[in-house]
């Protein structure tokens, strides 16, 4: 029979009772900080709400043992929260961290604990100014340090010592593209937290080599961006002995390898993608259908793109695990100046749409718009981007890949329809055929390649975002494992139950929207479940990873002792209420919305003993306590 135990020192008699076992087994003292479960499952403890529906008022969670304290980002306060763990069944906010003193504007990104020490990463005002990386002591708040990094600071680690602090500068562009700094990864030596010192990991040596990059793979496609601009790091891992960090490019698609001790970037890898066409990787394309229909499509690619990043150690090798959630670029979308006025030749006099590309930079489009038979100037004023019209009239589909739904020379077929793939936003950037040199090849409105009178390019591959996974890699970035489609199908599954108590079916809100209620299928356009923040807890000799689902909701655990083969554990979402939509009236009866970080605090370290999962939800604008408990066959 299976034992939970839900403590380091627990009656066994008394946890058989509370999961229905046979209580007249043997009295037994486990301590789980040290004896390896056979299996593990979650189960809700308590949350502590700020009242903040979408507002980002709960992100990134972090957890300093010593002063049982709990330091969670609030976005919407531009400070960090601090709430006192002593009691997980009751986790009460005492102070706030405000970044106002480190600079005029400023406001906190990310958090990371180590050692008694919090270092917090600071974005400036404007985020394309350098940012800030301050060091406070955990137990009293007590300000240490502080120093300038790069632009716009949005993820921060320790190294396994404590002494040094890198902070992932992501460096995006300002909304109207007019500035656009570079990324780059500072190091930051608080040694002496009061005279801190930096060194600078940057892309500038990559600078010359972008058709090299791009030939490997890389996505380099910002307009006018040198490698050094083009490349953003999204999240940071660190390697057990503290020489090396892994820095995800999360819209490049890559990941780049550091050498801690010299701030060097050694490499740069990318990621690949995807193949929608192979058993095990199909997806759920449409939000328009209302059934669940995940299958494979060829021609249809998924870049991987993810966002959190974390590294586990096995038989003395380096492992990383990744949430890929997929981003897409998507800067001036809400100027009107960027797609010009819709035209209307009707009108007195005529009016003529006008779009201004160097005002941003959009990248996603919907299928059924990019290959109508039309062409794009219909979308002209409302979503088409700018860049994309100065590259063509229109597009293609190409018959020998999508012939399978009807497209033929010069006309797309059922391609384009909601329920095959007209739904799917993807990257309008590349998959269409090119020339030696890497210009377009050109066709003409029949589909044949004309390259003096043709005005549209031919997509043989359609790149969507994200890989709606989670992968494993090696030190060196090749793939080791990845989910494919098993998020969704599980999703899509009987096993699979919602809410605290697990009573609600899965399937009837499957790939919902975070902010969304009775909205089954409305995120499966996009990036479906967006796997995006997680985190890896070790008991006994167990590695386990606790994967957040940024849209449905919830954290999936798996063991992943054995990186080449994972096993599912559990999945808990605390989501309490589905049948109408959210909003910041009736917030409290909803439970946690969008999981953004997590945190695992081993039961060594806890205050009751037990080891738990903190989570960050930035919708809700909660932060969720689960309990770990482990689970032993005997």
């Amino acid at each position: 029979m299976k034992h939970l135990y839900l403590g380091a020192s627990v009656i066994l008699a008394a946890t058989l009772s509370a999961c229905g076992g046979d209580s007249n087994e043997s009295d037994a003292v486990v301590d789980e900080a040290v004896r390896t479960p056979d299996s593990i499952k979650l189960s809700y403890v308590s949350r502590y709400s700020t009242g903040s529906f979408d507002a980002s008022a709960a992100e990134i969670p972090a957890y300093d043992a010593a002063s049982q304290r709990l330091f969670v980002v609030n976005a919407e306060q531009g400070e960090l929260d601090v709430l006192d763990l002593s009691d997980p069944e009751n986790p009460v906010k005492i102070d706030a961290i405000s970044a106002a003193g480190i600079a005029v504007g400023a406001e906190v990104n990310s958090v990371a604990a180590s050692h008694g020490l919090v270092a917090v990463a600071i974005e400036a005002d404007p985020k394309t100014d350098n940012g800030f990386v301050a060091l406070y002591q955990a137990s009293d708040l007590t300000l240490l340090g502080s120093k300038e990094v790069g632009a716009q600071p949005d993820m921060v680690a320790f190294t396994p010592d404590g002494t040094r602090v890198l902070t992932a500068n992501e460096g995006e562009p300002s909304d109207d593209y007019q500035i656009d700094p570079d990324g780059s990864i500072s190091i930051v030596d608080f040694s002496d937290p009061a005279n801190p010192t930096v060194s600078t990991a940057d892309f500038t040596a990559y600078n010359g080599q972008e058709d090299a990059l791009r030939s490997q793979g890389v996505r380099i496609y910002g307009p006018g961006a040198s490698a050094a601009q083009d490349l953003e790091p999204e999240y940071i891992a660190v390697s057990a002995d503290g020489s090396t960090a892994w820095v995800v490019l999360q819209e490049n698609n890559a990941l780049a390898k550091v050498d801690i001790a010299t701030a060097t970037v050694t490499d740069i890898v990318t990621l690949g993608e995807s193949d929608r066409s192979v058993a095990g990787n199909g997806i759920d394309a449409s939000d328009d259908d209302g059934v669940i229909d995940i299958k494979t499509f060829a021609g249809v690619v998924g870049l991987y793109q993810p966002d959190a990043i974390h590294a586990y150690t096995v038989n003395g090798n380096t492992y990383l695990v990744t949430a890929n959630e997929g981003d897409a670029r998507a800067w001036g979308e809400d100027n009107d100046a960027y797609w010009g006025e819709e035209a209307d030749e009707d009108a007195v006099p005529p009016v003529v749409c006008m779009p201004n590309a160097s005002l941003g930079f959009v990248e996603e489009f919907r299928v059924k718009h990019l290959v109508h038979n039309s062409g794009f100037d219909r979308r002209c004023g409302d979503d088409l981007p700018p860049q994309l019209s100065a590259l063509a009239d229109g597009a293609l589909l190409d018959p020998a890949v999508f012939g399978y739904c009807g497209a033929e020379a010069g006309d797309s077929g059922d391609c384009r329809d909601d329920d095959v793939l007209g739904r799917l936003k993807i990257t309008w950037t590349m998959g269409y055929k090119t020339n030696a040199d890497g210009s377009p090849k050109m066709y003409n409105d029949a589909g044949e390649e004309d390259a003096g009178a043709g005005d549209r390019i031919m997509y043989d591959t359609l790149y969507s975002y994200g890989g709606r996974s989670f992968s494993i890699r090696d030190e060196d970035g090749a793939l080791v494992f990845d989910s494919g489609d098993a998020i969704e199908q599980f999703l899509a599954s009987d096993d699979c139950k919602l809410g605290s108590d697990r009573s609600i079916d899965c399937a009837d809100y499957f790939n919902t929207g975070h902010d969304e209620g009775d909205a089954m299928d409305s995120r499966s356009d996009a990036k479906g479940p967006e796997p995006e923040g997680l985190t890896i807890g070790q008991i006994g000799d167990k590695h386990f990873l606790f994967l957040g689902l940024e849209r449905m909701g919830g954290v999936l655990v798996y063991d992943i002792t054995d990186p080449t083969a994972p096993v599912y554990q559990d999945y808990l979402n605390s989501r309490e209420t589905w049948d109408v939509d959210p909003d910041a009236g009736n917030l409290e009866g909803y439970g946690d919305l969008g999981p953004e970080g997590l945190v695992f605090i081993p039961a060594a370290d806890s205050a009751n003993g037990k080891a738990l999962l903190v989570v960050g939800n930035e919708v809700s604008g909660s932060t969720a306590i689960y309990e770990v408990q482990s689970v032993f066959n005997e």
